[in-house]
C-alpha cells in the first residue's frame, strides 16, 4: 500500500452524498498519482477554524461545498479572477512555505472558484462546442470583452437562471461567457426575487454590459420557455412546482437549452419536462465533472504539463467513474 504524502477533500455539510471523492481519486489514478488521496469531512461554518488548525503539512488542498464557499473567505486570498469577482471560493490551496501571510499559525490559503467555467464547459459539450484547451486558460478565464463581441449580433441571447443563491452568482458570471458571449440580458426567477438583485445586476454590468432584471419563479414559466438558457440552482425538488407550469403551459415549448445543477435525483423534473417537449437538458453531473476537473489540474499541478493531455488523460476515467457511481 502507497504512503499517502498529498492529501486532499471536500468540506460542507451535509456531504455523505458528495461525489468529489469518487472523481478525485479516478484523476489521481490516471495520472498515476499513487500517493495521493482526496476524502469528504463533514464540516460546518462553526467546524472550520478547527478543521484548518487540525491539519498537517501532507495537505494539499479543499474543495469546498455548502455553506463554506463565503466562510473560508477570511483564512484565504482570492487569487483567481472568478474568486475575486465572486467572492465565493470552491477550492483552496495550502502554501505550507509561506506561514508569515496565513491567519493565526495557518500557512498562505489561495482560493479559487472553478464553478464558473465549470458551467460553461457543461454547456459548451453539451452543444459539442469547442473549448479552450488552455489549462491557465481555463483555470483563471475572465470574460473580457463579451460586449464588444456581442455588438455585432442582431439578437443578443438571453438567460434566465432560477434561484439566487451562491451558485446563482456564479451562473450570472457563466452567462457572460457562455453561447459565445451572446447573452445580453439575464433574468433571475426566485421565490424571493429582489434578494441579491443589486449584486447579480453590479456583476453582469461589470463583467460584459449584462443587464439583469429578476421576477417571481412562479410566474417565469413562459419567460424561461423564450430563452436561449436556462440554469437552474435551486436545490434538488425545489424546481418541481416551475417543472410542473411548464409541462402544463399551452404556448410555445422551450427553445433554449437547460442546464440543471442537481444530479440527484437524475434527471429531474425539470429536465425531464424539458426534454420532453424537445429541448436540449443537461444534469447536474456534467457541471459537477467540468469544476472537478479543474480542480484536479489547481490541486496537482497539471496545468504546467501539455494541456491536451491533462484533458485526455484525466476525463474520460473521471467521467466513467461518476457515471458508476450514479
Amino acid at each position: 500500500m502507497s504512503v499517502v504524502n498529498h492529501r486532499c477533500a471536500v468540506l460542507g455539510k451535509p456531504i455523505a452524498h458528495s461525489l468529489s471523492p469518487v472523481l478525485h481519486n479516478a484523476a489521481y489514478r490516471a495520472l498515476g498519482l499513487d500517493d495521493w488521496t482526496y476524502d469528504r469531512h463533514e464540516v460546518g461554518q462553526d467546524d472550520l477554524d478547527g478543521f484548518l488548525h487540525g491539519l498537517d503539512p501532507s495537505w494539499v488542498g479543499l474543495s469546498l461545498t455548502m455553506p463554506l464557499k463565503k466562510t473560508i473567505q477570511p483564512y484565504g486570498v482570492p487569487t483567481s479572477f472568478w474568486a475575486m469577482q465572486l467572492g465565493v471560493a470552491n477550492t483552496a490551496m495550502f502554501d505550507w512555505s509561506d506561514m508569515e501571510h496565513g491567519r493565526d499559525g495557518l500557512p498562505a490559503i489561495r482560493l479559487y472558484n472553478t464553478d464558473v467555467m465549470g458551467i460553461v464547459l457543461a454547456i459548451d459539450h453539451a452543444l459539442d462546442r469547442p473549448s479552450s484547451t488552455d489549462i491557465d486558460a481555463l483555470l483563471d478565464a475572465d470574460s473580457s470583452g463579451p460586449a464588444s463581441r456581442r455588438a455585432g449580433d442582431d439578437r443578443p441571447a438571453r438567460a434566465v437562471i432560477l434561484g439566487n443563491g451562491n451558485t446563482a452568482m456564479s451562473a450570472v458570471a457563466a452567462c457572460t461567457m457562455a453561447l459565445d458571449s451572446r447573452i445580453g440580458h439575464i433574468t433571475i426567477a426566485a421565490r424571493h426575487p429582489d434578494r441579491n438583485l443589486g449584486p447579480a445586476a453590479d456583476l453582469g454590468a461589470r463583467l460584459g454590459g449584462v443587464t439583469v432584471d429578476a421576477m417571481p419563479l412562479a410566474e417565469a414559466a413562459a419567460t424561461a420557455c423564450e430563452a436561449d438558457l436556462v440554469i437552474s440552482t435551486l436545490p434538488a425538488h425545489a424546481a418541481d412546482p416551475f417543472a410542473h407550469a411548464v409541462a402544463d403551459m399551452s404556448g410555445p415549448a422551450p427553445r433554449g437549452i437547460l442546464l440543471d445543477v442537481v444530479y440527484d435525483p437524475r434527471p429531474t423534473d425539470l429536465m425531464r419536462v424539458w426534454s420532453d417537449r424537445g429541448a436540449l437538458a443537461v444534469g447536474g453531473q456534467e457541471m459537477l465533472l467540468y469544476q472537478a476537473i479543474l480542480q484536479v489540474a489547481r490541486m496537482t499541478g497539471s496545468g504546467s504539463i501539455a494541456d491536451l493531455e491533462v484533458l485526455d488523460t484525466i476525463e474520460q476515467p473521471m467521467r466513467q467513474a461518476l457515471e458508476e457511481a450514479l
